[in-house]
């Protein structure tokens, strides 16, 4: 099976917080978004210069963290 890869750009600010990130759901913090990829099994991330790095993570599997994320806590 074929499975679809997204890109998801990151940029950092001097002190390693997240300052942007690509594909972050409406309402949730970028660092937080950052926290749930980095959490998720299913991603490669790779550090770029510059304070900038990118996940590499399938389809469907973005689609598992960002339900993950609306999700209401118990």
């Amino acid at each position: 099976m074929d499975s679809k890869m997204a890109v998801i750009h990151t940029r950092f600010a001097n002190d390693g917080s997240v300052r942007e990130i690509g594909a972050c759901p409406p309402g949730v913090p970028a660092q937080d978004w950052f926290n749930a990829l980095s959490r998720y099994p299913e991603k490669t991330y790779q550090a770029l210069s510059g304070g900038r790095g990118v996940f590499h993570v399938e389809t469907t599997a973005l689609e598992k963290i960002h339900t993950s994320l609306q999700a209401p806590a118990d």
